[in-house]
């Protein structure tokens, strides 16, 4: 099951990548909701792929890099970073944690925490004491 699981995460990415809302949307229960840590609280899938449908208006494409993955026999807990590609030619990265809850077989719960990657900076020369 473990297997299969990951694969409809990956399958589930794969048709975000491609624009393909309504795949995306059939690999989902009808009651799916999401909840991301952007103040808006739980919404209906449907909302979700709406919101991620409107930016793609200025996105030539993106991409998930996933770092890694935990899986349980109906959740998988993955790390990765979305790569966008504006129309403009701008770049941008997301960082993400997102859990995902399956039911029958289908997404039926997602969680998305957002987080910003810290920049790295330069080492500080010690202080002569």
């Amino acid at each position: 099951m473990a297997h299969d699981i990951d694969d409809r995460v990956n399958l589930f990415l794969r048709s975000l990548e491609a624009f393909d809302f309504t795949a995306a949307r059939t690999m989902c229960t009808k009651a799916a909701t999401v909840r991301q840590n952007d103040g808006q609280g739980e919404q209906p899938i449907e909302q979700s792929l709406d919101r991620l449908r409107s930016i793609t208006a200025d996105v030539d494409s993106l991409s998930y890099d996933v770092i890694r993955r935990f899986r349980n026999p109906d959740e998988v807990l993955q790390q990765h970073v979305l790569h966008l590609a504006g129309i403009d030619g701008s770049r941008s990265d997301v960082h993400a944690a997102v859990y995902f809850r399956f039911q029958d077989g289908l997404i039926d719960r997602i969680e998305e925490y957002v987080y910003a990657e810290p920049a790295l900076t330069a080492a500080r020369p010690r202080d002569p004491a």
